[in-house]
């Protein structure tokens, strides 16, 4: 009997071994992205996008669209001697409590072959993921800003040593609180519109915001983001298309158009993307990404 309780004791431990050891999803998330990255440069960028995009994921063409469908529309380049190397890694992640919406941001490169020393091209990108039905993550929308050669880079992303697994919040309505982000950003919007952006930005973004814009390397923090708004004269508003929100109601994305103007004459126009977390009660903005469009004359 005794044996019998210390060999049920043993395989009891070992099961709580391995349950400790099994990945959360924020780590998921983070090797899913590595497994991207991976996948790009040993098959190349087109064929890793095919794999790891939902099939409702969005990229950027130069607005908005369906990537697979874009991908099935638009036929890969002829073959060439030489092979493009975009690759890139997770400097941040964050993941609801639900843990199925997450996003990740880091800088990425470019090699017109993979075998060139050196990459030509520089930028940060914004990715985020959602768990599919099957439990795997594949991403939502996916955008980037290109920048000068970082110096330092960043860092790649790390499990915090004070990380816990995050347990489910009660779950949402998920339309109701969707329609409650997109009404946040139409709030938001009429603010920059009267209050001016800078004041409405320091109402609705969060502390730790990152704000990323071409050309600057990403903006961190409420203060230093200030750099990067319009600035006095410029009216700044913007048209949300569509929202999204974990299950947990506590992290959201939305994307759209955006309008820059002085004295009602466009000064640019073009997308715009977001990361939202429930700080409290109130949404806040913990990144912001603007993507121009080429201005016609």
């Amino acid at each position: 009997m005794k044996k019998l309780i210390v060999g049920t004791l043993m395989l009891g431990s070992l099961g709580f071994a391995q349950q400790a050891k099994t990945p959360s999803a924020l780590e998921t998330m983070v090797a899913t992205e590595l497994a991207f990255a991976q996948m790009a440069k040993e098959q190349g960028t087109r064929p890793a996008f095919v794999s790891f995009i939902a099939d409702d994921g969005v990229l950027f063409r130069p607005t908005a669209v369906r990537g697979k469908e874009w991908f099935a529309k638009n036929p890969a380049p002829a073959p060439s001697d030489k092979r493009p190397w975009l690759s890139w890694y997770p400097a941040v992640a964050q993941m609801a409590a639900a843990g199925d919406l997450g996003y990740t941001s880091g800088p990425w490169e470019f090699r017109p072959d993979i075998n060139d020393a050196k990459a030509v091209a520089f930028g940060n990108f914004l990715t985020v993921w959602k768990r599919q039905a099957d439990g795997s993550f594949k991403f939502a929308i996916d955008l980037g800003t290109g920048n000068p050669q970082p110096n330092p880079v960043a860092p790649p992303w790390q499990l915090p040593q004070s990380f816990r697994q995050a347990s489910s919040r009660r779950g949402v309505e998920v339309p109701t609180e969707t329609e409650a982000l997109l009404q946040r950003e139409r709030e938001f919007s009429n603010a920059s519109a009267t209050r001016g952006a800078h004041k409405a930005f320091a109402a609705y973004a969060a502390d730790d915001v990152r704000v990323f814009r071409n050309n600057q390397q990403p903006f961190v923090g409420k203060t230093n983001a200030s750099a990067a708004l319009p600035a006095s004269g410029i009216v700044w508003t913007w048209q949300p298309a569509f929202a999204d929100v974990s299950q947990s109601g506590d992290l959201g994305y939305s994307y759209g158009s955006y309008r820059l103007a002085n004295d009602a004459t466009n000064v640019e126009t073009g997308n715009y993307y977001r990361i939202w977390q429930k700080q409290g009660n109130a949404w806040k903005v913990v990144a912001d990404l603007l993507d121009p469009l080429p201005q016609t004359k």
